[in-house]
């Protein structure tokens, strides 16, 4: 199964973040793609964990050495067609690519970001459940 996975997810994984080991076992035997302005999309995230002083560059580092070891597929989306959705659903154009990328591929996704879930859904996309750890509750 094709699996699309966004920036959330791929953080969570390499970050170390509590959502860790439900994402790898929802996503365990998937094939998982991601759109080509995911590693981008990793050095924005990193660079904001640097502002809030969450991460250190050798730290990110390290999680980029992990990043590198994920076997993912890396997809081109077509640029009218997501700013076409980002305009209908009112969303950032980033989000819409992830939701194309599934559209496209005919694959559900999987995100922690409420927003882009809620933007999904409301486009007809399937979203898989991450399953919430005790640290996620607390």
């Amino acid at each position: 199964m094709n699996l699309v996975v966004d920036t959330s997810v791929i953080i969570a994984v390499i970050a170390n973040e509590s959502q860790k080991a439900a994402l790898i076992t929802r996503t365990q035997g998937a094939d998982l793609l991601a759109t080509r302005s995911l590693p981008w999309e990793i050095g924005n995230a990193f660079s904001a964990m640097f502002k809030r002083g969450r991460i250190t560059a050798p730290q990110a580092k390290a999680a980029i050495e992990i990043y590198r070891q994920i076997p993912l597929t890396l997809v081109d989306v077509d640029l009218v067609q997501a700013i076409e959705l980002a305009s209908q659903l009112d969303i950032y154009a980033y989000d819409a690519y992830i939701i194309v990328c599934a559209i496209n591929q005919k694959c559900p996704l999987i995100s922690l970001d409420s927003g882009l879930i809620y933007a999904a859904q409301a486009a007809g996309v399937e979203v898989l459940e991450v399953a919430k750890t005790d640290a996620d509750i607390s």
